[in-house]
């Protein structure tokens, strides 16, 4: 079957930590969309707040919805909270301590006062077992069982709810793992199961036990949250089936969801990459960098001839990198493949601060959706980067078009209180500060996908989204020579429009360990074609009869170096396969490295496999609900100590319709305000997106 019926609605909802936006797509596709504040306490009552207004808007049954497509921070939040399950670990004796020893690696070398992530796993709860196999699979121990009988005991008593087991080398024979797991569900039939031989079968003991640990981790938590929201939903009378964003940009079903959570702890971001993306192919720009600014932190995203780059391993739940990328060890590694995203702790929501030297700090602490900005009158009494902006006039100052009531004058007496007075400023001086401050972080998470990565970012546009992206965007351009700026249409609820844009999609990995001129090309081709069929298979058990599309990569690099990089295959029909693989390795490792090894002997370490099912609709056929303008009106707004407060207009998106307007402007929607600056012009594309010349 088809993942949509003809003619059926589809709903997106983008779950986030201040906001909860969704879209519902009519079947001639027409976009409603609806933000709300998230609820922390249970993320699933804001998804069905904003569904019972949108099928009230839409004048349909909840019954007529056919799909739903989900992002959500669930799984991340339960790691940065420290909220997952009991979790146990069984490894092999004499690796109890693995998590601790990890890579050896820290975020900051020279800092001795550093402390890293505590394990997930505390050491009371981590298990060893008698057993050995080498790194081809042989078994040089056979596993004891007495020895599985004594860490079931163990575990009886300390009353565990998850488990993860990692026994060296599963990857190359799963045999032990499964006798372990075999053992464990005879006596403990309740407890959730994670093996790392099905998690992550790839080589390195580290980066599979903390993934596979992770996976276990948050394994009970999005079980029953996905549970509690089929429930919610359930009772509105929606029977539609749920797929859930992976970290990778491709969807899966919300039954292999609860078995791989370690695959959705991107899910968020990833979806505002895929649309930015998407609307990068419709409008020719192949270049761009998607920036998306929420309530709480701000992400980066570099799209380069159209594709998006993808990443075999990220990290979760460190500091957040101020200078470089390349820094590592300072949260849990995930061995999993995931959009290459930047994220500072940069947003609408960020708390705003002055330490004792007298420097300003915007984020990464973030006020949230509760108690929120100062202005948002819930309770909030930190001044945020929210409360900056409506002191400047960015925003509105009595309501925002969204219907939030807003109590501006609370929060310019919360920036003339915690910011002005130290600082010595005016309100107005410490507002812009504030802002400019903030677009400062921005423009870390853009240099670090762009000049930390040998790209020039003046070579790329700007696609800016998120509540908070298109206010400041064009400074932050201009921060960095970038002369064009595109706002889409739906700019704050952008990521969950790019739910709606994913396909289902698996990707496989496998370990294969060999000398590259050792391989026929005719075992290759068998060992890939075997992970696509079980790619296969996997698409078959969710329900998806479509046609696969299915690509191929290895992960290679010269005999004697530590890691890989990864480079597709061709044609599996093609001879000649080891030599092609050969040639493309060595112009990428030029490419990355700056020069290649002719004549050293390769290794291919591991064999990868996308398998995607098309979803066949696309966002050209996505358009707005309505077309309102806002009228002309006008703002006092502040923009610098140069050029002081100007009365700006405030219009509508569709304004610009007719010709291109210099800034400054105001440009008002329900779910996002744009600020064009002064010396940028506006206009909009035939598309109805709105683009910002920036003067640099």
């Amino acid at each position: 079957m088809s993942r949509v019926e003809p003619g059926g609605w589809r709903l997106g909802a983008d779950v986030g930590g201040t906001f909860t936006d969704l879209v519902l797509l009519s079947p001639d596709g027409r976009a409603t969309t609806r933000k709300v504040l998230s609820t922390t306490a249970n993320y699933a009552d804001a998804i069905l707040q904003g569904v019972r207004e949108l099928l009230a808007s839409a004048g349909i049954a909840a019954g007529e919805i056919a799909e739903l497509i989900h992002g959500t921070t669930v799984a991340t939040n339960a790691i940065l909270e420290r909220r997952g399950a009991r979790t146990g670990l069984v490894t092999t004796e004499g690796f109890r301590d693995l998590l601790e020893i990890g890579r050896i690696r820290l975020s900051r070398l020279y800092d001795m006062d550093q402390q890293r992530p505590v394990p997930l796993v505390r050491r009371r709860w981590r298990f060893e077992v008698e057993e050995r196999l080498d790194h081809k699979g042989n078994i040089l121990r056979p596993l004891d069982p007495r020895s599985i009988d004594r860490v079931i005991d163990a575990m009886l008593a300390e009353d565990l709810e998850s488990l993860a087991v990692c026994l060296v080398h599963a990857y190359a024979n799963p045999v032990h793992e499964r006798a372990v797991a075999a053992a464990v569900r005879a006596r403990l039939p309740g407890l959730h199961l994670s093996l790392s031989s099905e998690v992550l079968p790839e080589i390195r003991e580290f980066e599979r036990t903390s993934t596979t640990v992770t996976n276990a981790y948050v394994m009970p938590v999005i079980g029953q949250y996905l549970s509690a929201l089929e429930t919610r939903l359930d009772s509105l009378g929606m029977t539609a089936p749920i797929l859930i964003m992976q970290s990778n940009g491709g969807v899966m079903s919300a039954r292999r969801a609860r078995q791989r959570p370690v695959q959705i702890i991107e899910s968020g971001p990833a979806a505002g990459v895929i649309a930015a993306a998407a609307l990068a192919r419709r409008v020719g720009a192949p270049n761009v960098i998607s920036v998306d600014m929420g309530g709480t932190t701000a992400k980066a995203s570099v799209i380069e001839d159209y594709e998006i780059k993808r990443s075999n391993e990220f990290e979760i739940g460190g500091p957040i990198s101020q200078g470089s990328r390349l820094n590592k060890g300072g949260g849990y590694l995930l061995r999993t493949p995931a959009i290459d995203i930047a994220e500072v702790g940069a947003g609408g929501g960020s708390l705003v601060t002055v330490d004792d030297a007298g420097a300003l700090h915007v984020g990464p602490q973030s006020a949230g959706a509760v108690p929120g900005p100062v202005c948002y009158d819930l309770g909030g009494a930190v001044a945020t980067l929210t409360d900056a902006n409506v002191a400047l006039g960015y925003l509105a100052q009595d309501r925002l078009p969204s219907g939030l009531v807003l109590a501006a004058e609370k929060g310019r007496r919360a920036i003339e209180e915690q910011i002005a007075r130290p600082l010595r400023l005016s309100i107005d001086e410490a507002a812009h500060g504030v802002y400019l401050v903030g677009c400062a972080g921005i423009a870390r998470a853009v240099r670090a996908v762009t000049i930390e990565r040998g790209r020039d970012p003046r070579d790329f546009t700007i696609i800016a989204f998120g509540g908070n992206g298109p206010l400041l965007a064009a400074e932050m351009a201009r921060s960095l020579e970038i002369g064009s700026v595109l706002v889409p249409l739906a700019p704050g609820v952008f990521s969950a429009l790019g739910l709606l844009e994913a396909d289902v999609e698996h990707h496989l990995v496998r370990t294969f360990n060999r000398p590259l001129d050792r391989v026929a090309d005719g075992d290759l081709a068998r060992e890939l074609a075997a992970l696509a069929n079980q790619a296969r298979d996997l698409t078959l058990t969710e329900g998806h009869r479509q046609q696969l599309a299915t690509t191929s990569a290895v992960d290679a690099r010269y005999a004697g170096q530590s890691f890989e990089l990864t480079v597709p295959v061709p044609d599996l029909d093609a001879g000649g396969l080891a030599a092609a693989i050969a040639e493309d390795f060595g112009r990428e490792h030029e490419r990355t490295y700056g020069h290649r090894a002719p004549g050293d002997p390769i290794q291919i370490v591991n064999l990868r496999v996308i398998a995607r099912v098309p979803q066949g609709t696309g966002r050209q056929a996505i358009r707005p609900a309505t077309e309102p303008t806002a009228g002309q009106a006008q703002r006092l707004a502040y923009f610098g100590a140069r050029l002081g407060q100007l009365s700006t207009p405030v219009i509508g998106r569709f304004d610009l319709a007719k010709s291109a307007r210099p800034g400054p402007l105001l440009i008002d929607e329900y779910d996002a305000t744009t600020l064009v600056p002064p010396d940028c012009t506006a206009r909009l594309d035939a598309l109805g997106n709105i683009i910002i010349a920036v003067e640099t």
